[in-house]
């Protein structure tokens, strides 16, 4: 069995854990980008991963940082813990097999100054970009779960 089919195998049976970075900017901002890769292809979403095995949630936060953005150091903005949150999808990263996705999703909002850019983007994302934080809550095309999160950054 190969790496892959072992890990539709995983996602088949158990939930995953993850991180996601809800990146506000003077306040009034988020970072979203859009997805190429399933789940939630083809919206906005903010960024995010799932912990590895035997990874710590803060060193999690900050390889996601780094892979998915360019931040060198999240830590040094200091993120907050929003809560836990749970995602379901009805497929899954190798597509639409018949296999479903549960997260259950640690999130951190991550506050940064009026100006601030990101240095890049990874495969996972088109495109990265600052929405007003209401502009985004009204959209169809921001996922239905990054929209959850933004009541919470008033």
């Amino acid at each position: 069995m190969s790496d892959r089919e072992r890990f539709v195998e995983l996602v088949r049976d158990l939930p995953l854990v993850s991180v996601d970075l809800v990146l506000v900017r003077d306040g009034g901002e988020v970072l979203l980008g859009w997805r190429t890769n399933r789940p939630a292809q083809h919206t906005w979403f903010v960024p995010g991963g799932r912990i590895l095995k035997d990874e710590r949630r803060a060193d999690a936060l900050a390889r996601v940082a780094a892979r998915e953005l360019g931040i060198v150091d999240i830590h040094a903005l200091q993120p907050a813990f929003l809560g836990p949150f749970e995602h379901f999808y009805p497929d899954c990263f190798a597509g639409d097999i018949g296999v479903s996705t549960h997260y259950v999703v640690l999130a951190h909002r991550i506050d940064v100054p009026a100006g601030f850019e990101i240095s890049g983007k990874d495969e996972q994302h088109a495109e990265l970009r600052w929405w007003p934080i209401d502009t985004a809550l009204a959209s169809p095309d921001v996922h239905r779960f990054t929209r959850d999160y933004l009541p919470l950054l008033s």
